[in-house]
């Protein structure tokens, strides 16, 4: 079957995964040499041609994001651990039976009283409650989050110090050649928290009020538009990178440091666009005082209900959201990995819990290590294939 692709994609409901292969070129791919042609699989944005995978993502088990999540609490948690992400020897259970006899640490990669640190302080709050332990947030904030994610690393792989992985996790290792930690080498998945979509929005006085209206408006107009981030490389620039790159149009990306000043000036009539988290937002929307076109993910947002996903928008395999996950160090033994996700599976269930994550706009995502990694490395290589297409370079 030379010249073939073989991916994965989800039906129209997103709850089944089915396997196809078809002839490349029908795609708008490049064809794949012929010895792997049998297991080329597209992993990065969800049946979308520019993003076809055609360079080093040849796996049978991988997953693209939107497969991954749709798949949260279901049917992945049989999958295998990506190689590039295994834990560490299988051990015998009974020697961790005691695990964990002392506290055990959380680290932040950001200052205390952000999103992460919130979601880790309740995290930590209900693991101690469920497993009858100590669990303490440690923040360590610089340089995007490269500096405490740099010393998880760098940790003993027992179970004693873990991360509290956000998007930067994947994005900042993914854009910014001076991370200097590899997201798949050096960390080990033990489980996803939760999920939630960023929103676009608009300064009230731009003449549109939805995503085909702004890309139109953006054809007609390449370069004037101008649209803020929270910073180079994170989630909400590779967002508009991602869109530039699926839709062929130019607007002007300038960074900010963190999403409020952007947003501050887009009311103020300086730049036209943001995204943001819908907590972060949500006050301007109700306000009137900036204008939501959609959420960033393949359906919509019970916090915004009324704002379309980005296939009611007309982007279908554009599904971006925000996450929270547990890493540990490449290594940990995989039955105090096993006990953590056994525990981090009982916390994201538990009402009070929820209730939070209602009031935060993100839902739970239970499953497995095995899942989480496929999530991590297709969010990861699908970066990656935005920074190579956009040609970024960030410092």
């Amino acid at each position: 079957m030379p010249g073939d692709c073989r991916f994965f994609s989800l039906n129209r409901l997103g709850d089944t995964l089915v396997q196809a292969v078809v002839p490349s070129r029908q795609r708008g791919c490049k064809p794949c040499r012929p010895v792997m042609a049998q297991s080329c699989v597209n992993m990065t944005i969800a049946d979308s041609p520019l993003f076809c995978s055609t360079m080093n993502d040849h796996s049978k088990r991988a997953l693209s994001r939107r497969q991954a999540l749709a798949l949260f609490a279901g049917a992945g948690a049989s999958l295998a651990m990506p190689a590039a992400m295994a834990q560490g020897p299988s051990t015998n259970p009974a020697a961790y039976s005691a695990y964990p006899e002392r506290a055990v640490r959380i680290v932040v990669p950001f200052a205390p009283g952000a999103g992460t640190d919130a979601m880790a302080r309740l995290v930590a709050q209900k693991l101690g409650e469920v497993m009858n332990a100590t669990f303490v947030v440690d923040n360590r904030a610089g340089a995007s989050g490269a500096i405490g994610t740099q010393y998880v690393a760098q940790a003993p792989a027992d179970g004693y110090t873990l991360l509290l992985a956000a998007s930067p996790f994947t994005t900042v290792a993914a854009s910014v050649p001076g991370a200097h930690y590899d997201p798949l080498r050096q960390f080990t998945p033990v489980g996803m928290i939760a999920t939630g979509p960023l929103v676009w929005a608009a300064n009230t006085s731009l003449p549109v009020n939805s995503m085909k209206e702004l890309i139109t408006l953006a054809r007609q107009k390449p370069g004037v538009l101008n649209y803020g981030s929270a910073g180079a490389g994170g989630v909400n620039h590779l967002v508009l990178e991602l869109l530039k790159a699926r839709t062929g149009t130019f607007i002007t990306h300038i960074p900010y440091r963190g999403v409020a000043p952007a947003t501050m000036d887009m009311i103020g009539g300086q730049i036209q666009l943001v995204t943001g988290t819908i907590p972060a937002l949500l006050p301007f929307i109700r306000s009137g005082s900036i204008k939501p076109l959609a959420v960033t993910s393949a359906k919509r947002s019970s916090a915004l209900p009324d704002v379309p996903s980005m296939l009611e928008a007309g982007l279908a395999g554009i599904d971006v959201v925000n996450y929270f996950a547990l890493m540990a160090p490449a290594g940990t033994p995989a039955a105090i990995v096993n006990r953590l996700n056994a525990a981090i599976n009982k916390v994201v269930a538990l009402p009070e819990v929820l209730a939070r994550f209602k009031a935060d706009a993100v839902e739970a995502a239970p499953g497995s290590p095995a899942l989480l990694g496929h999530f991590i490395e297709a969010d990861y290589r699908a970066w990656r294939n935005v920074v190579k297409t956009q040609n970024l370079k960030i410092e």
